[in-house]
Protein backbone atom coordinates (compact mmCIF):
# COMPACT_ATOMS: atom_id res chain seq x y z
CA UNK A 1 0.00 0.00 0.00
CA UNK A 2 1.25 3.44 -0.85
CA UNK A 3 0.34 6.73 0.77
CA UNK A 4 1.22 8.51 4.01
CA UNK A 5 2.15 5.31 5.83
CA UNK A 6 3.21 2.85 3.12
CA UNK A 7 3.24 -0.82 4.03
CA UNK A 8 4.50 -3.92 2.33
CA UNK A 9 5.04 -7.60 2.93
CA UNK A 10 6.45 -10.52 1.01
CA UNK A 11 6.04 -14.25 1.27
CA UNK A 12 6.78 -17.38 -0.68
CA UNK A 13 3.60 -19.31 -1.46
CA UNK A 14 2.18 -22.53 -2.84
CA UNK A 15 -1.18 -22.19 -4.59
CA UNK A 16 -3.61 -24.83 -5.77
CA UNK A 17 -7.14 -24.44 -7.06
CA UNK A 18 -8.83 -21.51 -8.74
CA UNK A 19 -11.06 -18.53 -8.07
CA UNK A 20 -13.96 -20.69 -6.80
CA UNK A 21 -12.09 -23.06 -4.46
CA UNK A 22 -8.52 -23.62 -3.46
CA UNK A 23 -5.69 -23.56 -0.95
CA UNK A 24 -2.90 -21.02 -0.55
CA UNK A 25 0.01 -21.88 1.72
CA UNK A 26 2.06 -18.85 2.83
CA UNK A 27 5.64 -19.69 3.79
CA UNK A 28 8.19 -18.08 6.09
CA UNK A 29 11.66 -17.17 4.74
CA UNK A 30 12.89 -20.51 6.14
CA UNK A 31 10.17 -22.42 4.28
CA UNK A 32 7.86 -23.38 7.12
CA UNK A 33 4.13 -22.71 6.95
CA UNK A 34 3.15 -19.25 8.21
CA UNK A 35 -0.53 -19.55 7.29
CA UNK A 36 -2.94 -21.58 5.21
CA UNK A 37 -5.81 -19.95 3.33
CA UNK A 38 -8.72 -22.11 2.16
CA UNK A 39 -11.75 -20.98 0.20
CA UNK A 40 -14.88 -22.20 -1.52
CA UNK A 41 -17.84 -20.28 -2.98
CA UNK A 42 -19.55 -19.45 0.34
CA UNK A 43 -16.61 -19.22 2.74
CA UNK A 44 -12.91 -18.48 3.15
CA UNK A 45 -10.70 -18.98 6.15
CA UNK A 46 -7.14 -18.44 7.23
CA UNK A 47 -5.39 -20.78 9.62
CA UNK A 48 -2.34 -19.53 11.52
CA UNK A 49 -1.28 -22.16 14.03
CA UNK A 50 -4.29 -22.77 16.28
CA UNK A 51 -5.95 -19.48 15.27
CA UNK A 52 -8.66 -19.67 12.57
CA UNK A 53 -10.47 -16.66 11.12
CA UNK A 54 -13.43 -17.07 8.77
CA UNK A 55 -14.78 -14.69 6.12
CA UNK A 56 -17.73 -14.67 3.73
CA UNK A 57 -15.45 -14.63 0.65
CA UNK A 58 -11.87 -14.84 -0.54
CA UNK A 59 -11.97 -11.14 -1.45
CA UNK A 60 -12.91 -10.22 2.13
CA UNK A 61 -10.14 -12.42 3.51
CA UNK A 62 -7.56 -10.85 1.17
CA UNK A 63 -8.71 -7.37 2.20
CA UNK A 64 -8.21 -8.26 5.86
CA UNK A 65 -4.86 -9.98 5.24
CA UNK A 66 -3.26 -7.33 3.02
CA UNK A 67 -5.13 -4.15 3.89
CA UNK A 68 -5.96 -3.67 0.20
CA UNK A 69 -8.89 -4.71 -1.92
CA UNK A 70 -7.40 -7.32 -4.27
CA UNK A 71 -9.44 -8.72 -7.18
CA UNK A 72 -9.12 -12.48 -6.60
CA UNK A 73 -10.69 -13.53 -9.92
CA UNK A 74 -8.29 -11.23 -11.80
CA UNK A 75 -5.33 -12.57 -9.80
CA UNK A 76 -6.00 -16.06 -11.13
CA UNK A 77 -6.26 -14.75 -14.69
CA UNK A 78 -3.00 -12.83 -14.28
CA UNK A 79 -1.26 -15.94 -12.92
CA UNK A 80 -2.22 -17.67 -16.18
CA UNK A 81 -0.87 -14.76 -18.23
CA UNK A 82 -4.36 -13.61 -19.20
CA UNK A 83 -5.48 -10.03 -19.05
CA UNK A 84 -8.43 -9.13 -16.85
CA UNK A 85 -9.96 -5.67 -16.90
CA UNK A 86 -10.69 -4.62 -13.33
CA UNK A 87 -11.77 -1.06 -12.63
CA UNK A 88 -8.99 0.89 -10.94
CA UNK A 89 -6.31 -1.74 -11.67
CA UNK A 90 -3.64 -1.89 -14.36
CA UNK A 91 -1.77 -5.18 -14.79
CA UNK A 92 1.59 -5.53 -16.52
CA UNK A 93 1.94 -9.07 -17.84
CA UNK A 94 4.90 -8.32 -20.14
CA UNK A 95 7.19 -10.32 -17.81
CA UNK A 96 4.79 -13.25 -17.36
CA UNK A 97 6.89 -15.65 -19.48
CA UNK A 98 9.81 -14.93 -17.12
CA UNK A 99 7.59 -15.43 -14.05
CA UNK A 100 7.02 -11.76 -13.23
CA UNK A 101 3.63 -10.12 -12.79
CA UNK A 102 2.97 -6.58 -11.65
CA UNK A 103 -0.30 -4.78 -11.03
CA UNK A 104 -1.08 -1.28 -9.82
CA UNK A 105 -4.30 -0.03 -8.26
CA UNK A 106 -4.74 3.72 -8.59
CA UNK A 107 -8.39 3.90 -7.47
CA UNK A 108 -9.65 3.86 -4.84
CA UNK A 109 -6.88 5.52 -2.88
CA UNK A 110 -4.51 4.70 -1.34
CA UNK A 111 -2.73 3.21 -4.31
CA UNK A 112 -1.61 -0.41 -4.06
CA UNK A 113 1.12 -2.24 -5.95
CA UNK A 114 1.22 -6.02 -6.34
CA UNK A 115 4.35 -7.83 -7.52
CA UNK A 116 4.46 -11.57 -8.02
CA UNK A 117 7.53 -13.63 -8.87
CA UNK A 118 6.80 -17.19 -9.94
CA UNK A 119 9.14 -20.16 -9.88
CA UNK A 120 8.58 -22.42 -12.83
Amino acid sequence: MEGENPSSFSSAFDLSGGPDAGVLLLLTPLGSAAARVLWQPDQARIEQGSQVRSYASLDQLLQSLTGASLPSAALFAWLQGQGANIEGWSADLSGWAMGRISALRLQPLPAARLRIILER
